[in-house]
C-alpha cells in the first residue's frame, strides 16, 4: 500500500498572512453563494451513499522473474535498449548486485486499482492495465468482503477488462448511462482506490468529451475531478448514479492529480463489455483500407469543397477491396453515419457486426458511389500478412533526374535493395532531396516512393512533369501524390509552381 504523506499548513503569524486568508476565505464564500444561487450541487453524499457499494477495490499478484547478475542482467531503468546508457547501468548492477545468485527464485509483486460491480452475479469492470498479467486477483467490496476474481477478457485497444467473481449473496451493482449526453460543465463523480488509501470519492465537472490520447478507439471524457494512481479502472458516476466513464488516465507533470484526467466513455466500453461477457473477446468490424484524414492542401489538390470524409491510401486484400473500393476514393459515409474524419471511421466501422453488408458512399472522380461491403473480423485481419498481386515488370534503369529538389529514379532491383523497398514497389525512389525544398517540409525523405500524381501511375519523370504541367494547365496550385514509405501509403499535396 502506498504511504501518503500528510503536509500541515503553516500557522499564520503576522497580520499580513491574516489579511491575505481573510480576502482567500471571502472569495471562497462568494464563489459558494454563487454556485447555489446558480443550483450547483450541495452535498454528494446521497448519491456516493447509493452507488459507492458497487465501487471495489483490486488487488493483483504478478509473479516476477529475479534479475540475474552478469552480463545477461536485464536494463533495470526505463530506458530503450540501444541507448548509451546501456554499458554504464549494466556494470553499475554487476557491481552493486553481486550476492544474487545466478538462479535467483522469483518474486512475487503486488498492484493497486478500481473497479465496479455491473450485474448481480458478480461481473465486474476495470482496466486492462489493472489486471494485466496478473497471477491472482481479489476484489475488495466496500462492507470489507474478499472475493478472488478470475478474467472474463481483455481489450488493450480500450484498456478494459471484465472480472467475474463468485458470491452467495446478490451483489450491489450499477448500470452504464448514455456518455453521448454528458455536457461540458455537468457535475460527476470519480470513485476508487487513489494511491492505495481505500474507497474514495471526487466530484467535478465534465471538461471536455471525444478526447483521444494515443488508441485508435480512444473516446474519453476529460475531467477535474480528481484522479491519481489506484483511481484506475473505478467508474465515474453522472448525477442519477450511471457511470459514463470508467477512469483510465491522467496527464500530469508530477504524476498526480492537477486536474486533467480521462475516462473512456461509456458508449465505447459497454460495446466492448458486451462482447467480453459473450465471447471472451472483442470482434470488431474490419472493412480492410488504410486511410488518412483530408488536409486543406490535399482538399484543394483534388478540388474538394470541404475536408470531411477518410481518404483511401490503400485497399489490400479484404472486404473494401471486393467491393470495388479504390485508393484515393473519400468515405463520406459508412451504414448511414455520416464521415467527418479517420477516428470516426475506425470507431464506426470497430461497433459494427462482423458480417453485416453495410453501405459505404465514397467521393471518386467529382461524383458520389454507393457501394456494399460486407465486414470482416478486425482481430482476424490485424496478423495476416499484406498480399499484393503480382508487382509490375520494372521499368528500365535511367539516371536520375532531379525536380522540385527531389533527385528521382525509376525503380529497379538494385533500389530495391538499397532503400529495402517492398517487392512490388512501383514508381519513382527518392535517392537524394534538398533539406531546404518544399517537398522536404512536407515530410518526403529519401527512400520514399511517388507511386501516383493526380491519381495517375508514374513511371518515369517525364510522365511526373506532364502530370506537374496539367495540373498548372488546369489553374491547380497543388498536385496530389501518392507516396509510399515501405508498406505504409499517404497522400500529400505539392505546390506545382515552385519553378
Amino acid at each position: 500500500m502506498t504511504n501518503a504523506i500528510a503536509v500541515p499548513i503553516k500557522r499564520i503569524q503576522d497580520i499580513k498572512s491574516v489579511t491575505i486568508a481573510f480576502f482567500a476565505s471571502l472569495a471562497i464564500l462568494t464563489q459558494t453563494i454563487n454556485l447555489e444561487a446558480h443550483g450547483a450541487q450541495n452535498s454528494f453524499a446521497d448519491l456516493i451513499e447509493e452507488v459507492g457499494p458497487s465501487v471495489v477495490n483490486i488487488t493483483t499478484k504478478t509473479i516476477v522473474e529475479r534479475p540475474q547478475a552478469g552480463p545477461s542482467a536485464p536494463n533495470f531503468p526505463n530506458l530503450p535498449q540501444g541507448t548509451p546508457f546501456d554499458d554504464f547501468f549494466q556494470d553499475f548492477f554487476e557491481r552493486n548486485m553481486p550476492n544474487i545468485p545466478q538462479n535467483a527464485p522469483p518474486r512475487s509483486s503486488s498492484a493497486l486499482g478500481s473497479g465496479f460491480v455491473i450485474s448481480e452475479d458478480g461481473y465486474i469492470v476495470t482496466n486492462n492495465h489493472v489486471i494485466e498479467g496478473a497471477n491472482e486477483i481479489e476484489v475488495e467490496f466496500l462492507e470489507g468482503q474478499r472475493l478472488p476474481a478470475e478474467i472474463v477478457g481483455t481489450d488493450p485497444k480500450t484498456d478494459i477488462a471484465v472480472l467475474k467473481v463468485e458470491s452467495d449473496e446478490p451483489l450491489p451493482y450499477v448500470e452504464f448511462g448514455d456518455s453521448s449526453k454528458a455536457r461540458m460543465g455537468d457535475w460527476v463523480v470519480a470513485m476508487g482506490n487513489p494511491l492505495g488509501q481505500g474507497f474514495s470519492a471526487s466530484a467535478g465537472i465534465v471538461s471536455q468529451r471525444g478526447r483521444a490520447l494515443s488508441g485508435i478507439y480512444d473516446d474519453f471524457i476529460q475531467t477535474d475531478a480528481a484522479i491519481n494512481r489506484g483511481n484506475s479502472g473505478g467508474p465515474l458516476f453522472n448525477m442519477d448514479g450511471d457511470v459514463i466513464g470508467v477512469n483510465t488516465a491522467i496527464l500530469s507533470p508530477t504524476g498526480g492529480s492537477i486536474g486533467i484526467g480521462f475516462s473512456m466513455a461509456s458508449d465505447v466500453v459497454t460495446k466492448v463489455v458486451e462482447q467480453l461477457v459473450e465471447f471472451g473477446e472483442t470482434r470488431r468490424g474490419w472493412l480492410g483500407v488504410r486511410i488518412q484524414d483530408v488536409s486543406e492542401d490535399v482538399a484543394e489538390a483534388m478540388n474538394l469543397q470541404s475536408t470531411s470524409g477518410a481518404l483511401i491510401t490503400d485497399v489490400p486484400e479484404g472486404p473494401a477491396k471486393e467491393a470495388g473500393i479504390e485508393a484515393g476514393d473519400i468515405i463520406l459515409s459508412f451504414d448511414g453515419v455520416d464521415i467527418t474524419d479517420t477516428n470516426e471511421l475506425v470507431r464506426t466501422v470497430g461497433d459494427a457486426p462482423v458480417g453485416k453488408a453495410v453501405r459505404v458512399t465514397v467521393y471518386r472522380d467529382g461524383a458520389t458511389k454507393t457501394l456494399l461491403v460486407t465486414l470482416g473480423r478486425r482481430e482476424l485481419a490485424e496478423n495476416t500478412a499484406f498480399n499484393p498481386e503480382s508487382p509490375l515488370e520494372a521499368p528500365a534503369p535511367v539516371e536520375n533526374e532531379t525536380i522540385y529538389g527531389m533527385q528521382l529514379q525509376p525503380i529497379t532491383e538494385e533500389l530495391k535493395q538499397q532503400f529495402v523497398l517492398p517487392e512490388n514497389s512501383t514508381g519513382l525512389v527518392i535517392t537524394e532531396i534538398d533539406g531546404s525544398s518544399a517537398a522536404f517540409e512536407k515530410g518526403l525523405r529519401v527512400g520514399d516512393v511517388i507511386v501516383e500524381v493526380s491519381q495517375s501511375p508514374v513511371q518515369n519523370v517525364a510522365k511526373l512533369k506532364e502530370l506537374f504541367e496539367s495540373a498548372k494547365a488546369a489553374d491547380r496550385r497543388t498536385a496530389l501524390l501518392l507516396i509510399k514509405r515501405g508498406e505504409d501509403s499517404r497522400f500529400l499535396a505539392l505546390e506545382v509552381n515552385q519553378e
